[in-house]
């Protein structure tokens, strides 16, 4: 795979609405990027969740760090990235590729990427220097430790065709719990454009 930088945290901050986070001005194309994905994570299946019953896992999203109501501005643009980011990172694995249709991935990391590469400049405008900081506590430290759970899981079922069945099952489950926090940055945005 070619494409090797960030990955899904645009995903989750653009696959429900206008594409701008606060005073950020994004691509227009990103709600379509991001919806996109979604479809390609979707197409990704390559079997029926229901004959990896046994497999299921609960990895204990940490929802409080989706929770529009529980973050700070500054730190839901980090937490967005930090889950396309970590969601990137486990899709550019070598088990990731051998796992799943190799041409339908790398459009995704491709699109992952692209995402993240924008949201990388939202990020140094919003955060600045603290962004460091603020990268290391509380709700991205969740997530990281949350991502931690994810491949300890896959290693502990040697990367099976239904453990990653079940992961790409729990990742499309974190995008939609991104809802709030994505509302909330809609909402912020639209507040700093009125007059």
């Amino acid at each position: 795979m070619a494409l090797l930088p960030s990955l899904l945290t645009a995903l989750l901050v653009f696959s429900y609405g206008p594409g701008a986070s606060v005073g950020c001005d994004l691509p227009p194309n990103h709600v379509l990027l991001s919806r996109e994905n979604l479809v390609l994570l979707s197409r990704m299946s390559r079997i029926s969740p229901s004959l990896c019953l046994e497999d299921r896992k609960d990895f204990r999203f940490p929802r409080a760090t989706v929770d529009g109501s529980q973050v700070r501005e500054a730190q839901a643009i980090s937490v967005l990235h930090e889950l396309l980011q970590q969601t990137f990172n486990l899709l550019l694995t070598e088990h990731s590729a051998a796992a799943w249709n190799t041409t339908l991935l790398d459009q995704l990391c491709g699109a992952l990427h692209r995402q993240l590469e924008a949201l990388d400049t939202c990020l140094v405008r919003e955060m600045g220097e603290e962004g460091s900081a603020l990268a290391m506590q509380g709700p991205t430290l969740a997530l990281k430790t949350y991502f931690q759970g994810i491949r300890l899981y896959l290693k502990e079922k040697k990367y099976s065709d239904c453990a990653w069945e079940v992961v790409r099952v729990e990742i499309m489950r974190a995008f939609s719990s991104t809802r709030l926090l994505h509302k909330r940055l809609r909402n912020k945005e639209r507040d700093l454009r009125s007059p």
